[in-house]
């Protein structure tokens, strides 16, 4: 199975799936998207305005890959649902971290 987020030089590059006004901040394992790609589901309690969600996404990031949310920079999507983040620093521990989220199931495609 493909893996929402890939190595880079510098770090990370994961794919989030978002649902702003998701009640609380969480990352809820990894989800199939409708055209076969992986991304990590992601809610935060924040709206989708001014760059509220994204900045909330951002530091959901940082905090689940034990990096700086300064360490964090949106690369695109940043009026979708569907987001790339590149996550700055060891990657192989990052991806670790981010490994431990899934939970072990795939939600099904969206």
């Amino acid at each position: 199975m493909a893996l929402p987020w890939s190595e880079t030089a510098d770090g990370v590059t994961v794919t989030v799936r978002a649902t702003p006004r998701g009640g609380r901040d969480a990352i809820d394992g990894i989800v199939a998207l409708a055209d076969g790609r992986r991304a990590l589901k992601a809610r935060v309690s924040v709206v989708a305005e001014d760059g509220k969600a994204n900045a909330a996404l951002a530091k959901l990031l940082a905090k689940a890959a034990g990096i700086a949310p300064s360490r964090v920079e949106l690369v695109s999507g940043a009026t979708g649902r569907t987001k790339s983040f590149r996550l700055n620093g060891n990657a192989q521990e990052i991806i670790a971290r981010l490994a431990g989220l899934d939970g072990g199931h795939d939600t099904g495609p969206e």
